[in-house]
């Protein structure tokens, strides 16, 4: 029976460096699995990184095309704008042009004295029409008091005849404007009810009245508009 002897220095020494090979080795091989670990978990990181950098850059991007795009609408708009206040400025220049050629024509009427009898006393008609008084006072200017009286006197026969009621007419002492065009402004009930016809104010009735008609017979009708005022 053969016993175990204890190895000799040579062999402690061989068996020692087989070991420390095989530690080594392991080692080695540890590290290599750690490092390629660690390259994927890089990697996979990286790419996380650049995919986010690559979203944050596409959304920078596409919110300036957002804003330019805004900028660019904003520009347009304030030019359309500009052109139609301009367009708005010029048509109403020419509106007020006519509208002062209107009122210097009304303001030749009482030069016409056949013309402007006639106008008085169906204005006065009119105007008794309206307030249905006994007693009725008429303004006018002071250079028209001769015309007043022969077409209130006129008007009075006719108002009464189609009335079946006796009427009063009175000219005021409070006289209109020498520069006004000429008219009258009838009061009754004291004062407390009036008719103010005077050329000024029914030119601007007509002006109102037929301001729609007058903007399509010089500027035509435009598809866009839904209103006329």
């Amino acid at each position: 029976m053969s016993t175990a002897r204890p190895l000799n220095d040579d062999e402690v020494f061989n068996e020692m460096k087989k070991m420390v090979a095989f530690i080594k080795q392991e080692a080695l091989e540890k590290a290599r699995e750690i490092k390629v670990k660690a390259d994927e978990e890089f990697n996979i990181e990286k790419a996380k990184i650049v995919r986010q950098e690559s979203l944050n850059i596409e959304a920078v991007f596409e919110r300036k095309i957002k804003q330019a795009e805004v900028q660019k609408r904003i520009a347009q708009s304030n030019h359309i704008n500009k052109a139609r206040l301009r367009i708005l400025q010029e048509r109403q220049e020419v509106l007020d042009e006519l509208f002062q050629d209107t009122d210097n024509l009304i303001h030749e009427i009482s030069k016409d004295g056949d013309r402007y009898a006639t106008l008085m006393e169906g204005l006065i008609l009119q105007g008794a029409y309206a307030l249905m008084e006994n007693d009725i006072l008429i303004k006018c200017r002071e250079q028209d008091i001769d015309q007043v009286t022969s077409a209130m006197e006129r008007a009075c026969e006719k108002y009464e005849e189609n009335m079946k009621t006796r009427t009063s007419f009175k000219i005021s002492e409070e006289y209109l404007p020498a520069s006004s065009a000429g008219g009258v402004i009838m009061t009754g009930l004291g004062g407390k009810i009036t008719v103010d016809n005077t050329l000024g104010a029914r030119l601007e009735i007509v002006k109102e009245d037929m301001l729609p008609q007058i903007r399509v017979a010089l500027f035509d009708h435009s598809p866009n508009r839904t209103f006329f005022n």
